[in-house]
């Protein structure tokens, strides 16, 4: 079973010793983090040691003509060039209402769609519940995913 070691840090230099700290403690987890603000996503994923990247997406107002997924082209070639995956929460998705939930997975759906133009792998991460790895693959299919990208799921 994998570890996962879960940031959430508003400073970026207190994230970097966090960072350290946890791949010194223990080498083989895996490090993500997750934030709401862009401009701290964007930093890390320049200049920080993580493994994934988990966007919040339920929180997010969309823009009037697009939907405000926290991914676009610029962070997408950042997180390919550095090799960081794209983690989809879980938890958003099972526990809120029908809007809030519809909403959520065309967020998700058009992160999978920028991701699979850049070949950005994807991950599924709940902090709560553990899933069996066969609905994962066939949630991930549903979204869009191309096999290639579920297979790792």
């Amino acid at each position: 079973m994998k570890r996962y070691a879960f940031l959430t840090e508003t400073n970026f230099s207190r994230l970097k010793t966090e960072i350290e700290k946890i791949r010194k403690k223990e080498p083989n987890s895996k490090i993500v983090f997750s934030s709401d603000n862009d401009e701290i996503n964007r930093q890390v994923l320049e200049k920080a040691k993580i493994d994934i990247l988990l966007l919040a997406l339920s929180k997010r107002k969309d823009f009037s003509k697009q939907r405000n997924s926290g991914l676009n082209i610029v962070l997408a070639n950042i997180a390919k060039k550095n090799k960081v995956s794209i983690g989809i929460n879980l938890d958003e998705i099972d526990f809120v209402n029908k809007k809030e939930k519809s909403e959520t997975l065309a967020r998700i759906m058009q992160n999978v769609n920028l991701c699979k133009k850049k070949k950005i792998q994807m991950k599924f991460i709940s902090r709560k519940n553990t899933y069996n790895p066969f609905v994962l693959k066939s949630l991930g299919l549903s979204l869009g995913m191309p096999t290639w990208m579920t297979k790792n799921l």
